[in-house]
């Protein structure tokens, strides 16, 4: 029996109601940290009840992954096309401007994901969730790399493409947790813009 008009009513709602919390929820993280957040402020900032909640997520935890993931995935694809733009050869210094661009969102982003990791840390399930993640996005840096085998030559240090987008990703980490402490964006965008050119040339290319 097909759906009729009233169940694809519902159906959105509740996906609405879903983003909404979802978008409430990261501000709430952002502002007072995982841990200390209660259902009832994300409801209260996202103007729900807590039925309204429990008829999506069983549990601060629940919606937690799943606010991850939600940004995770999307940093994950917007890095693949902006690598995907340009032929079979790497221009370095204008893949670097591209996936820069997309690296670094806004400050709230951070500060959530340094949360998630904190708890991955002590939680191995969640631990796993987090690599998978990680690995999703070094492989969209990877294959592009690949891609770029016999057309441009990277530094003999970093070994294979997956050494490489292993670098860029430490890289990315650690110009990050600078930004989380002198929240100088402009900055932290040119710092990660140098540091990636050089990790992979060979010191030759100026950005």
């Amino acid at each position: 029996m097909a759906a009729g008009p009233t169940a694809g009513r519902v159906t959105r709602r509740r996906v609405r109601t879903r983003a909404n919390l979802l978008d409430a929820a990261f501000e709430v993280f952002a502002a007072k940290g995982f841990g200390r957040v209660s259902i009832e402020e994300v409801c209260d900032a996202a103007g729900y009840s807590r039925g309204a909640f429990y008829s999506n997520f069983d549990s601060l935890d629940e919606l937690f992954f799943a606010l991850y993931r939600q940004r995770a995935d999307l940093i994950a694809e917007q890095v693949a096309t902006a690598l995907a733009s340009d032929g079979p050869g790497l221009d370095v210094p204008a893949a670097v401007d591209r996936v820069t661009e997309v690296l670094l969102l806004d400050r709230d982003w951070l500060l959530v994901k340094t949360d998630f990791l904190v708890h991955a840390a002590r939680d191995p399930e969640v631990a796993r969730t987090l690599l998978e993640h990680r690995a999703r996005l070094r492989r969209a840096v990877a294959d592009r790399l690949a891609r770029a085998r016999g057309h441009t030559a990277l530094p003999a240090v970093l070994g294979s493409t997956d050494g490489a987008a292993h670098a860029v990703v430490a890289a990315y980490d650690g110009v990050t947790a600078q930004l989380l402490l002198d929240r100088d964006v402009d900055h932290a965008r040119t710092w990660l813009g140098q540091l990636l050119t050089a990790l992979l040339t060979d010191g030759s290319t100026r950005h």
